[in-house]
């Protein structure tokens, strides 16, 4: 017989607040499966986005507001993490396995977009999720680099058909690089760039992925216009520096995927303070708070502002990105909070999506 008070203990569920759904896990529709018997409870909660790390401290907070109960005898409590698909813009299909396509663009070239693509995707990794990366970045595509794979890599070719991505660091890697010359300029005309990107995405045996981020080129012209409105993105990262030209170019970013129905996720703020590396002396060389006042400006989380530093060039060039070589480090842990809130807020817009429209009259 059930001595327990199930409201009772609902209420104690409720007591932890996850700071990227931004409510209560209980609120969040996450209770998976809620069992009393006696004084014993046990708990299944489950998060519909990428924060593997999280899970362990989350369901001990948890049990302990559980075990605090009157009348509780023993708990436990689970929490995992089993990643939502999200929504797409119109009534453009969804890619065959893979659940959510993250664009990461910018109005402009030169802010650091390639570098927060490839540590966006390694964090989301790191928190438990199957990503891939497509760099989509025809005209300069240097995502291989980035990610330390070898020059003159190839996919291999399943069925004569189906590229099959190479890997590196645990994520699925397709690039235009992979299929041209180093040494050859890709001379193309816009229709030509948005079919061979098409081609890349829709032919690229992808291997059940929670994520596929997309690097997207820069600027916002038809060729950007023309993906934006055949790819199924779930959502878009716009990455700027503080200074008012790049500001500028990632205003018409918003306004492109606000055109197409893409919902923006957040902005990135990169080079946002320089400090020296001799005299530790900080100054923000391109501008402050720009990153900040464009997200208010959208209504849009900032999702994180990220320092003018020498390391995260290198390690990127050196194909090892700082959330890989120095996986504890504050700019690391910056870009796991960065991951977390991007997934967080699919969720979030998934689920806003589902609410039912409350009618109320006289009658």
């Amino acid at each position: 017989m059930t001595t327990l008070d199930r409201a009772a203990v609902e209420q104690a569920l409720a007591q932890y607040q996850d700071p990227y759904l931004r409510t209560d896990l209980l609120s969040a529709g996450c209770l998976r499966r809620l069992d009393i018997d006696g004084g014993r409870v046990e708990a299944e909660l489950v998060l519909g986005y990428a924060a593997g790390s999280l899970v362990g401290g989350i369901a001990q907070m948890i049990q302990m507001a559980v075990e605090n109960v009157d009348g509780v005898t023993a708990a436990k409590v689970s929490v995992r993490c089993e990643i939502q698909a999200g929504n797409v813009q119109g009534q453009v299909p969804a890619l065959e396995k893979v659940k959510n396509i993250i664009a990461v663009a910018s109005g402009k070239g030169g802010v650091g977009k390639s570098t927060t693509a490839a540590n966006l995707a390694l964090a989301l990794a790191r928190e438990g999720a199957k990503v891939g990366v497509l760099d989509a970045d025809i005209y300069g595509p240097s995502m291989g680099l980035m990610l330390g794979l070898p020059e003159g890599t190839r996919p291999q070719v399943s069925d004569g058909k189906w590229f099959v991505p190479p890997r590196a660091h645990g994520l699925q890697v397709m690039s235009m690089a992979f299929l041209v010359d180093d040494n050859t300029p890709v001379v193309w005309r816009g229709p030509m760039v948005s079919g061979a990107l098409m081609q890349l995405l829709t032919q690229t045996a992808w291997d059940e992925l929670d994520y596929l981020v997309v690097d997207m080129p820069p600027g916002t012209g038809d060729i950007q216009l023309t993906l934006a409105q055949k790819v199924p993105v779930t959502g878009a990262v716009i990455v700027t520096t503080p200074q008012d030209l790049a500001l500028l170019d990632a205003r018409k970013g918003i306004g492109m995927f606000e055109k197409v129905n893409i919902p923006v996720l957040g902005v990135v703020e990169n080079m946002a303070i320089h400090i020296c590396s001799n005299c530790g002396h900080a100054e923000h060389l391109f501008g402050e708070g720009g990153g900040e006042r464009l997200a208010a400006d959208y209504g849009v989380e900032l999702l994180g502002s990220m320092p003018l530093s020498m390391m995260i060039r290198e390690q990127a060039d050196g194909g090892k990105p700082t959330v890989i070589a120095e996986p504890e480090c504050q700019i690391s842990m910056v870009y796991q909070d960065m991951a977390r809130h991007a997934a967080a807020r699919i969720v979030e817009l998934a689920n806003a999506a589902q609410m039912p429209e409350i009618s109320i009259s006289d009658d």
